[in-house]
């Protein structure tokens, strides 16, 4: 039980995780309502229209028209992650974490002693660059440009569709984790995370840092993809304010002594 307890927001991860993604593939195949569609553009019960914000501003910039349908799905998941669970989308739905943790994992095992930077030196600003890169790239070419290289993409629809050979990027994924820059994709080069990153910046869920239980332990440091956005550890209480942090909750998962905890942000009014 305890295993189980020292696991529960990564357990609960993969559940939302596959259970996102089964909804997604019955309702496709099967013809149910949950939901129709992809990460990319999707209608919740028929109803509601959900739509990937960062695809919307790419064909926006590519000079293509959108639907008010998009739009609308644009805001409602802008204002969700913005508001309330800011890089919570990389962690909690997109499918590409459970390739990039499970190299992290299996690195872990075979004890692979590579630190980030270690044969390949890349800022952790690099994937801002390659966020601003696309809208330029989009608006020359007239296509959303990352749609068409996107691992995510390519890994979310061809599970739903088929994956043909799109599981050629999603390996070069999973080796380019395992074996050149820890954490490489999610952590340094990712646009999508980029952007979820600066919309959810000043988000309400926290993880929350309590010092007065901490014993400096560093064991949040061993798991977290992000280890930049642990910078108050074992200095101070408060929360954890980088807009990079993906509430994974992993953190939690492994702290002993209880000083990191999930809670939301005090509004200064």
């Amino acid at each position: 039980m305890s295993k189980i307890y020292n696991n529960r927001f990564l357990i609960s991860r993969r559940i939302v995780q596959l259970l996102i993604l089964g909804l997604f593939i019955a309702s496709n195949y099967y013809g149910f309502k949950f939901i129709r569609g992809n990460l990319s553009a999707a209608k919740l019960f028929d109803i509601v229209y959900l739509a990937d914000p960062y695809a919307a501003l790419q064909m926006l910039s590519a000079g293509m028209l959108i639907s008010v349908d998009i739009i609308i799905g644009s805001l409602i998941v802008l204002l969700f992650y913005g508001l309330f669970a800011g890089r919570a989308f990389c962690s909690w739905v997109c499918p590409m974490n459970i390739v990039t943790d499970t190299a992290s994992w299996v690195r872990r095992k075979l004890n692979f002693k590579i630190a980030s930077g270690q044969y390949l030196r890349v800022n952790r600003k690099a994937r801002y660059w390659i966020l601003g890169l696309s809208f330029i790239v989009s608006a020359i070419v007239g296509v959303a440009a990352f749609e068409f290289v996107s691992p995510i993409s390519m890994l979310h629809r061809g599970l739903i569709y088929g994956l043909g050979t799109g599981w050629l990027i999603v390996l070069m994924v999973f080796i380019f984790d395992l074996l050149v820059l820890k954490h490489g994709w999610c952590g340094f080069l990712c646009p999508l995370g980029a952007f979820y990153s600066l919309i959810g910046k000043y988000s309400l869920l926290r993880i929350e840092h309590l010092k007065d239980k901490c014993t400096d332990c560093n064991d949040c440091k061993l798991v977290c993809p992000e280890i930049q956005v642990l910078d108050i550890i074992g200095k101070k209480s408060g929360y954890i304010s980088y807009g990079e942090c993906t509430n994974c909750g992993r953190c939690i998962d492994v702290c002993e002594d209880k000083a990191l905890k999930y809670s939301f942000k005090k509004l200064k009014l």
